[in-house]
């Protein structure tokens, strides 16, 4: 498979962030030599800065971007309207590794807080992305009858799973921006346990997946 070009964006959380011995950095560089293009969304801002100088202390190649930066991003209420991927796809070409504040720029006043689950749905469509993943300490969905995680879900499935009040309303953000982000064009999502050794590479390089992936179609046998 040629990877050269190929666009992923990563939303981590706070979980795998606070794990001694992730592999994410590793992962990430690994990626980028590869020629992959990761974008990655922080949690909270504090994140994003302290993920940026964590990188460039191995490589000078992260770069920290706020939603207003540019406009990149723009507020809605309290969500987030049409992305302008102009200054995303400029560092991206030029080899840099966007970091993602998750915040939107408010044209009437100060920036808006956003969820980054949203963020990330948001950026992997409007950038094409080949996978989103999302990582979630929950693993993924878990089956109600089986306690079993679920393999995979359809867009709509997904959906029907982000608006039952009985799952964790992190893991529901996390299930509805990949539902949507699918649908928007990413040509599949994922959401799993970032502590796992090496996720990002198993996501993206491998035909195997951890935790439940959202993808167009439903592949049985």
């Amino acid at each position: 498979m040629d990877l050269n070009g190929r666009t992923m964006v990563i939303r981590v959380d706070e979980a795998t962030l606070g794990t001694e011995g992730a592999t994410l950095f590793g992962d990430l560089v690994f990626l980028v030599n590869l020629g992959v293009r990761p974008v990655v969304v922080a949690p909270t801002q504090d994140a994003a800065r302290a993920l940026v100088r964590t990188m460039n202390r191995s490589g000078d190649t992260a770069v920290g971007l706020s939603g207003a930066d540019a406009g990149m991003i723009p507020s809605r209420g309290q969500s987030i309207g049409n992305v302008d991927t102009k200054l995303l796809r400029t560092l991206l070409d030029a080899g840099y590794l966007p970091v993602i504040e998750p915040l939107a720029f408010g044209f009437t006043g100060n920036d808006v807080a956003v969820a980054a689950d949203e963020v990330a749905g948001a950026l992997a469509s409007a950038v094409g992305a080949a996978r989103a993943i999302f990582f979630n300490d929950q693993g993924g969905v878990v089956d109600a009858k089986t306690r079993l995680l679920v393999d995979q879900l359809t867009p709509a499935e997904a959906l029907t799973v982000a608006d039952d009040p009985t799952v964790a309303e992190d893991l529901r953000t996390a299930v509805r921006a990949a539902a949507l982000g699918v649908r928007g064009g990413v040509g599949a999502a994922q959401i799993c346990d970032g502590r796992v050794a090496h996720a990002a590479i198993v996501e993206f390089l491998t035909a195997r997946h951890l935790g439940t992936q959202v993808a167009g179609t439903v592949y049985t046998g």
